[in-house]
């Protein structure tokens, strides 16, 4: 484990290795804002419908994390199940192998999964539980993999764990399978993880092409498909920096080409359309791409005519992370909305230059995080809604500010051209929501002396 994490801190390809300073920030004691390394890992890789995800652990580590992200599932639902062996005091002390071994017999019996993902917590690295030999021994004794992913949470952030996810399917499960017949139009597409079925849209655009996605990273993800992504032609990263290792690593042993992109707004989409088109080098499918870009985008101007004469100057305050920081930008300037305050305390370098590019010198870029920092930035910019997520749906409301949620715990799909359509509804929606007049009217009490 410790090898794995110390080349997940070195990623080279992370802006933040260089010749005077060796990998990303190690986390510092205590510090486990926005997500530990135990909850980056099962974000990555409970998206695996089929796949059965035992956390070994105590009841807190599981209950705690449990259905955090709105991905979701067009088949399987054992990924839904919140697994755990619930260790107690005296299984700290004991060691807690004999009850890993006896719910992993029990899952294998009960569900008869393709896989079983057997996560490490803090508790379990501590006490030294080894984890690799007893998934082997399981996994020969059931005759199915059993994956051993060991991202405890000390070990460092929600990125990590990412990264760390993504080690163990490379190490166990892509490269697996050679039986799948291929074609010249197969991608993968890495860091996607099916928010509120948003990927939905994004599979209608590529079958429409001739564009079959292989193997999807992991959202509404079958274990099978996972196994054969190395036969891919093309890679497309969605989330950042997180599982940019995968992306690069899969290139040295498999010679797949990738590139980061996204799928908020009509123009990143179309940006990643053509770029997978021009890595599959074809001509037919350059042509069917650019004139599927054109009657979306023409069907979509007329769609949000209506929209944007509402959304027209209108000011928002971004408070998210990662690829949304900056590709949401995107997605808000086309309906006219102007972008004044953006949150930058989970971006990468490139990301923040990203942004600035976007929003030019004028806007706020909030580094810390906290209510205080984003209202006084709503103040001084004088916005009209805060598109953030759920944590800090309450801030704007007790603040009487106009809200809409962005992150992983939405229940609305927002990518490709038919999500920015959705989006702009929602925004008039949350902005013209009669609640706002209502509040904004003198109580019966009010001036009585």
């Amino acid at each position: 484990m410790k090898r794995q994490v110390v080349e997940a801190f070195q990623e080279s390809a992370c802006e933040h290795n260089k010749p005077d300073h060796k990998g990303c920030p190690r986390p510092k004691p205590g510090e486990a804002a926005g997500g530990c390394s135990f909850d980056g890992a099962q974000i990555t890789l409970v998206p695996i419908t089929d796949a059965a995800h035992l956390v070994h652990g105590p009841l807190a580590c599981a209950g705690n994390s449990w259905e955090g992200r709105g991905s979701l599932s067009s088949g399987p639902s054992l990924y839904q199940y919140g697994l755990t062996t619930d260790l107690s005091e005296q299984d700290i002390i004991f060691g807690g192998e004999n009850k890993l071994r006896q719910a992993i017999g029990e899952l294998v019996q009960r569900f008869n999964p393709p896989a079983v993902f057997v996560y490490s917590t803090c508790v379990t690295a501590l006490i030294g539980e080894d984890l690799d030999k007893i998934c082997q021994s399981e996994s020969d004794k059931w005759r199915i993999p059993v994956i051993p992913v060991n991202s405890p949470g000390f070990v460092g952030s929600k990125n990590l764990g990412n990264r760390l996810a993504g080690e163990a399917l490379l190490q166990y499960v892509i490269g697996t399978d050679d039986s799948v017949e291929t074609t010249p139009y197969d991608i993968n597409v890495i860091g996607e993880y099916n928010i509120a079925g948003e990927f939905r849209d994004i599979q209608s655009l590529f079958d429409r092409v001739g564009i079959r996605v292989l193997s999807k990273i992991t959202g509404d993800a079958r274990f099978h498909e996972i196994r054969r992504a190395h036969l891919a032609k093309v890679n497309m990263v969605v989330c950042g920096r997180a599982l940019v290792s995968m992306a690069r690593k899969m290139e040295e042993r498999y010679h797949i080409p990738y590139f980061e992109g996204s799928f908020y707004g009509s123009r990143e989409t179309s940006v990643s359309l053509r770029q997978i088109a021009y890595l599959l080098n074809d001509h037919g499918l350059e042509k069917r791409v650019n004139q599927l870009i054109k009657d979306e985008e023409e069907q979509l101007d007329r769609d949000l005519t209506q929209y944007r004469q509402i959304l027209k100057g209108k000011r928002a305050v971004i408070y998210t992370g990662g690829v949304k920081s900056w590709s949401v930008i995107s997605a808000l300037q086309e309906l006219g909305i102007q972008v004044v305050g953006v949150g930058i305390n989970k971006s990468s370098k490139e990301d923040v230059s990203r942004i600035i590019d976007r929003v030019g010198d004028k806007a706020n870029l909030i580094e810390e995080g906290g209510a205080s920092q984003i209202l006084r930035t709503v103040r001084d910019k004088k916005a009209d809604i805060i598109v953030a997520g759920g944590r800090n749906m309450y801030v704007a409301l007790k603040e009487q500010i106009p809200f809409l949620d962005i992150n992983q715990e939405r229940h609305s799909a927002y990518a490709g051209y038919a999500g920015l359509k959705r989006l702009a509804k929602h925004l008039v929606h949350a902005l013209q929501h009669p609640v706002w007049q209502l509040v904004q009217r003198e109580g019966p009490c009010e001036g009585w002396q």
